[in-house]
């Protein structure tokens, strides 16, 4: 049975070309950094994002507490936005191994944080602080809606942080959505970061892995970081050989998930029962139930499967659907008329 996954984008399996690629892989150490798919990999997303170098990590966690880890010292903080990724999803890492202190900052509708609460959260260096060493956002930002942050905005933060002689860490997870979604050049997204991360495993369809991205310097540092939290891996070019193909083959087709997701947004405003919120920014659709529906959750999740349709809430009566390669036109039918039949 084939369902249509719109779980999430990490649910992407990994495409015939790249299991090729994954098989024929020419291979070496990367510890000793003479695996030559992964060099290629790291020289073919530091030249894609504008940045020097850049290091491949088992996932986008990782890539986010290296950079965290390489930027501050414990007892410091970063600011990070109150739904972000990093503040929310990532098991307190920066906290529980790096003594950072995250500084939640409201997120605002359009998945921004405010100048101006940025600029009010900077701690001076008073003994009685954390000191501010850090900004982090993220783009595109998920909780919000899957919204990308604009390249003007990016910058007027970075401006923000060099005033104030502070780093700026970008969890680009899906930053190439939000170059595709605003139809500029990814560089223009990342020129004003110092780091950047993001995933090969979502969007972009590859098994494994996630790339973080800076200076050289940076880099050195985040190796070693890496080696100590065990993710250094040995002959990691069959994992690489898959997102060499993400990064040449996968980015410029990202229009066509955010297109469905309009698709598939269209087709359920007919859907009786459901709260729609704006049309989709990218590839992510979010919705609440109507007060009306008395169905649970986990009711409507089982009864989707009925329609080969896995789905999956994001909080209490609310849900979130995602488009990706693997999400067709049909699927996209056949999760509109499943969501007709299981609701009306």
């Amino acid at each position: 049975m084939t369902y249509t996954d719109l779980r999430s984008d990490t649910v992407t399996k990994p495409t015939p070309e790249m299991r090729e690629a994954m098989a024929e892989a020419e291979v070496g150490d990367d510890v000793y950094m003479d695996d030559p798919t992964v060099n290629a990999l790291q020289a073919k997303a530091a030249s894609m994002l504008g940045k020097e170098d850049s290091l491949f990590v088992p996932s986008g966690t990782m890539g986010n507490l290296l950079a965290l880890l390489v930027h501050c010292q414990r007892g410091d903080e970063a600011i990070v936005g109150d739904k972000s990724h990093i503040y929310l999803n990532e098991a307190g890492g920066m906290a529980a191994l790096g003594g950072i202190h995250p500084h939640p900052v409201k997120n605002q509708a359009d998945g921004t944080l405010a100048l101006e609460d940025i600029r009010a959260s900077i701690q001076t260096e008073d003994v009685h602080h954390t000191i501010t060493r850090l900004i982090c956002i993220e783009n595109t930002q998920n909780v919000c809606g899957g919204i990308p942050l604009t390249a003007e905005y990016t910058a007027q933060v970075g401006k923000l942080a060099k005033e104030n002689n502070l780093l700026f860490h970008i969890d680009g997870a899906r930053i190439f959505n939000a170059a595709a979604a605003l139809n500029v050049d990814v560089k223009d997204l990342t020129a004003p970061a110092d780091s950047i991360m993001f995933c090969l495993s979502k969007g972009l369809v590859a098994p494994v892995g996630s790339m973080l991205v800076g200076t050289k310097k940076f880099i050195n540092r985040a190796r070693h970081l890496r080696k100590m939290l065990g993710g250094g891996m040995r002959q990691a070019g069959v994992l690489a050989a898959a997102g060499l193909i993400s990064l040449e083959k996968m980015t410029g087709r990202l229009g066509q998930d955010h297109a469905r997701a309009k698709s598939l947004f269209e087709g359920l405003k007919q859907v009786q029962g459901l709260k729609l919120e704006a049309s989709p920014a990218s590839n992510m659709i979010y919705f609440d139930l109507a007060d009306r529906i008395t169905l649970t959750e986990n009711q409507i999740i089982e009864e989707m499967k009925k329609y080969d349709v896995l789905v999956d809430w994001a909080g209490p009566r609310r849900f979130r659907l995602v488009t990706h390669f693997w999400v067709d036109d049909a699927g996209v039918e056949k999760a509109i008329r499943g969501f007709s039949e299981v609701l009306k």
